[in-house]
C-alpha cells in the first residue's frame, strides 16, 4: 500500500460538479492499493501518517502531528499511485489491486483513520472521475510504502 501525504492548508474532492468532501488545515492522502496489501499495511500506514511529525511548532520547526494540531484528513484513492513504468512509456497497472480487493481495504483505511484522528475523515469515492484540489501548505510531500517498512 502506497500513501502520498501531502500538508495542506485546505483540499477538497469534486465528483460531477457536487462538492464530495472538504477539509481546511490537515493532509490529503492519496491511497494506492496494491494486490499484496492487508490489514497489516493498512494499521502500518494509520498509525504512521497519524503519528508524522510535519506541522510547525512554536518555533517553526516541523515537530507536530496531525494529532497534536488537531487537524483534518482527506484520503483519495488513486490506483495509478500502483504505476510501473519500467518498460516503455505507458505506465502498467497490473499491480494495482482489483476492485474486489481494493474497495473493502480502501474502507478499511478509512475506518481505521477515522478511528485514529478520533473525526470522521473525508473522501472520495472509489473509482470515480475526481476533481481534487488542494493549496499545499510548505510545500510539504511524503510518499510512504507499507511495504519499505522496517520491523
Amino acid at each position: 500500500m502506497r500513501v502520498v501525504v501531502q500538508r495542506v492548508s485546505r483540499a477538497s474532492v469534486t465528483i460531477g460538479g457536487v462538492l464530495r468532501s472538504a477539509i481546511a488545515r490537515g493532509l490529503l492522502l492519496l491511497v494506492g492499493i496494491g494486490e499484496e496489501d492487508t490489514r497489516q499495511d493498512i494499521d502500518y500506514l494509520v498509525k504512521k501518517v497519524v503519528n508524522l511529525r510535519i506541522f510547525n511548532d512554536l518555533q517553526g520547526v516541523m515537530n507536530l502531528s496531525v494529532l497534536d494540531v488537531g487537524g483534518e484528513i482527506l484520503a483519495v484513492s488513486q490506483f495509478t499511485l500502483m504505476a510501473s513504468t519500467k518498460k516503455g512509456n505507458r505506465p502498467s497497472y497490473i499491480r494495482a489491486a482489483r476492485h474486489e480487493v481494493s474497495i473493502p481495504l480502501y474502507n478499511e483505511f478509512v475506518e481505521a483513520m477515522t478511528l485514529a484522528l478520533g473525526k470522521p475523515i473525508g473522501t472520495g469515492e472509489f473509482g470515480a472521475d475526481m476533481k481534487v484540489e488542494l493549496l499545499n501548505d510548505g510545500p510539504v510531500t511524503i510518499i510512504i510504502d507499507s511495504k519499505e517498512k522496517d520491523f
